[in-house]
């Protein structure tokens, strides 16, 4: 079943604490919101399973319409229900980043800037030092636990955010966490600089390819699990706001990087909630580019979104996002 309490906590970060790499090593914040209501960020640092080390990725500039999703939400801790449309986090539909360029750090190692512990304490510590700066903590609340002192920093009552990381294609240990709309994740918002960073860890035994409704995690038709980044069809450009009135004649456009031609019969283009349209069937050659109109299904909206190449299997091929303000020009392509 998928996480009870999924949500995000909005919150300025005031405090930071390193556990080590024993037992169940976390990094811990200690975080405020505007009502001075304090809570703690649990980020897991160590695997249970082997490979232990964590995979991670930093986008420091993040450009994503999750962004804007998440205007309005007030201070504090934010419940948020389950499926698309809202600014729940997925690795996996909601092209946040690629996966294929995410990197395994150690949890805790002597000297500087060289374990996973260290590159948390780079980010979080600016927002410590920034009063404007505010964290957006995605993951599964604790407590409020009213007779027991946050067992971290020693605040009542104990309250707080865990599960800060990928929440889907776990392996049959975990497989009770697994759900969709429901990854973990810190996104840090630098008002006066204008910026957003994402900070997303998963934990080496995951899929990347998950069940659409369970989270589950997905084997190809021989039985394999693919690893990101080795499709060679990808979504290079989308033509998002036509010119003219609508409705609009949206298009995608997908390149054969691979040196031999593709298959596509079967495949389609997903949009955020689900909606698809099919791809023209037949081989893509090697090098070239298709143009795919969006006839119907899958709709493209001017205000940012996602847009998912899926092949004939179901599983995930690419995937891209785009924001409002990319979208604004009409009649020009957004290029990925």
């Amino acid at each position: 079943m998928p996480l009870k309490a999924y949500g995000v906590l909005i919150a300025r970060a005031v405090d930071t604490r390193r556990e080590g790499a024993t037992n169940t090593p976390h990094y811990q914040i200690h975080l405020q919101d505007d009502a001075s209501t304090n809570y703690r960020a649990a980020v897991n640092v160590l695997s249970q399973e082997r490979p232990s080390e964590l995979l991670y990725l930093v986008d420091e500039d993040l450009r994503h319409p999750v962004t804007a999703r998440l205007d309005g939400l007030p201070s504090g801790w934010n419940t948020l229900p389950p499926g698309p449309g809202g600014p729940n986090l997925d690795f996996v539909r909601g092209n946040l980043f690629d996966p294929a360029k995410m990197r395994t750090l150690p949890p805790d190692a002597s000297g500087p800037d060289n374990d996973l512990a260290d590159l948390l304490d780079h980010y979080v510590r600016r927002a410590v030092d920034d009063q404007q700066a505010r964290l957006y903590v995605f993951g599964e609340r604790f407590g409020p636990e009213p007779a027991v002192r946050d067992k971290v920093f020693g605040f009542l009552p104990g309250n707080g955010v865990h599960d800060i990381h990928m929440n889907q294609g776990n392996s049959r240990q975990f497989q009770g966490d697994d759900g969709v709309w429901q990854d973990g994740g810190l996104l840090l918002h630098f008002p006066a600089q204008e910026r957003w960073v994402g900070i997303f860890l998963a934990f080496q035994s995951q899929s990347w390819h998950t069940d659409d409704v369970t989270g589950h995690a997905l084997d190809d038709v021989d039985g394999n699990r693919p690893q990101p980044g080795t499709q060679p069809v990808r979504i290079v450009a989308a033509l998002v706001n036509p010119a003219g009135p609508a409705p609009e004649s949206e298009t995608v456009t997908l390149l054969n990087a691979s040196p031999a031609p593709v298959d596509l019969t079967g495949w389609r283009i997903v949009d955020r909630i689900g909606q698809s349209s099919a791809v023209p069937s037949g081989p893509l050659a090697a090098g070239a580019c298709l143009l795919v109109p969006l006839i119907a299904g899958a709709q493209l909206g001017n205000h940012g979104g996602e847009i998912t190449l899926k092949n004939a299997d179901g599983l995930k091929v690419h995937g891209v996002s785009y924001t409002a303000d990319q979208a604004a020009r009409e009649g020009w392509s957004v290029v990925f």
